[in-house]
């Protein structure tokens, strides 16, 4: 079984004298689960782990009684600690206030108890975090499995990556149909992540308007479109307040994100139309109609869904806190992607074969203190998927 980079890190973590609250968050079936598994399988100390999946319908109160539980067990392994393990902590009512009391009366009382949490909705996780806990707790952001992971685990190659992206659980099913694998995408991962992660935890009054943007997003990925335009195309009541909202929380749940437009002004930033990214390529392919073998054939198509795998694999890092990302645009002219790294701007331009697209890298350089030419004539975008960022500025 793979270890990601991030066991390691958290072995640190879990190992040093209690301290913080260990949180993971991330999206579905990316791992969280099997990496806190890996980690309680390989401690040298006692370990209690529980789901919220498994609480009855008075949570708070299962909560505290766990915990009750896990102070017997810690008793009964002597003077040591015990790691404690809560998965899917966000699905319990006013979790957040329940963790405090008991981490706090832990606390008061040298009760040696490791706390780590796990997470798939991470905007709800981290307001209880900074609500309820701040101070109290280390973040690790679990991303999409990145090509350099998914060819190491199962042989996939940057092609492959391309079109099915990243979620580990799907991959074995390429063996048989690609079509069950779209199926299994779309139901088993898509809808969960809306109806069970975004439409169950938050107030959303319109949840068809929030799939329609999301499959829009899908279909835009990797490209500035302005909401206004999306209404129009939705033909929904809504408004650009309410699409913001919406794309912020997919983003959340590790489904579709929106580039800002970078600039000096911080407001210009956030008045901009944002660029649509999903954080995997394999939410745009489990809704085409086309196949693997047909889209390598449609130049156009294909170079979008490479843009867009790039676009997720830096996504995916911004998400971790690696680096800052933007998109620039100033009349016709682009740059397709603009990090910021440690004070360094990196202006990457993607060159895969889409027509009409007029580059804005000349005018562009001035501000940037690097820039990439990836694709055609420049770094191949195979090499740079495997690449991270910071090792070019």
């Amino acid at each position: 079984m793979i270890q990601r980079s991030h066991y390691q890190d958290l072995r640190k973590r879990l190992d040093e004298p209690r301290r913080f609250i260990q949180v993971i968050v991330g999206p579905r079936q990316v791992g969280k689960t099997t990496l806190a598994r890996q980690l309680l399988d390989q401690s040298k100390v006692a370990t209690y782990d529980i789901s919220a999946d498994d609480a009855p319908g008075n949570a708070s109160d299962w909560l505290h009684q766990q915990w009750e539980l896990a102070r017997i067990k810690q008793r009964q392994a002597g003077a040591v600690p015990l790691i404690f393990c809560i998965d899917e902590v966000q699905k319990i009512p006013n979790w957040s206030e329940t963790v405090k009391a008991n981490w706090d009366a832990d606390t008061r009382q040298n009760i040696p108890i490791v706390l780590l949490l796990l997470g798939s909705s991470r905007l709800l996780l981290q307001q209880g975090l900074t609500e309820s806990l701040m101070g109290r707790f280390e973040l690790t952001y679990l991303p999409h499995w990145s090509f350099s992971e998914m060819s190491a685990a199962f042989g996939f190659s940057a092609e492959q990556y391309v079109w099915f992206g990243g979620y580990p659980g799907a991959a074995a099913l390429l063996e048989e149909d690609e079509q069950r694998w779209k199926a299994y995408v779309k139901n088993a991962l898509i809808e969960p992540s809306i109806s069970k992660d975004i439409l169950s935890l938050t107030r959303v009054d319109k949840p068809a308007l929030l799939r329609r943007l999301f499959e829009a997003g899908c279909q835009y990925s990797s490209q500035m479109v302005s909401f206004n335009k999306i209404l129009g195309q939705l033909q929904d009541a809504g408004n650009t307040t309410t699409l913001a909202h919406y794309l912020n929380l997919l983003d959340s749940a590790g489904l579709l994100g929106g580039l800002e437009k970078y600039a000096g002004s911080l407001l210009r930033q956030k008045q901009s139309s944002p660029k649509f990214q999903v954080h995997n390529t394999a939410l745009i392919s489990a809704q085409s109609q086309l196949n693997f073998q047909e889209i390598v054939q449609k130049p156009d198509q294909w170079g979008r869904v490479v843009e867009s795998a790039i676009g997720a694999h830096l996504l995916n890092l911004a998400r971790e806190g690696a680096l800052e990302l933007y998109y620039w645009r100033e009349g016709n002219y682009e740059v397709d992607f603009v990090l910021k790294i440690k004070n360094k701007i990196l202006a990457i331009e993607v060159k895969s074969g889409i027509q009409g697209k007029t580059s804005g890298m000349d005018r562009f350089r001035t501000q940037a203190d690097k820039i990439l030419l990836v694709g055609q004539s420049g770094l191949p975008w195979q090499e740079f998927l495997e690449m991270h960022p910071r090792d070019l500025v």
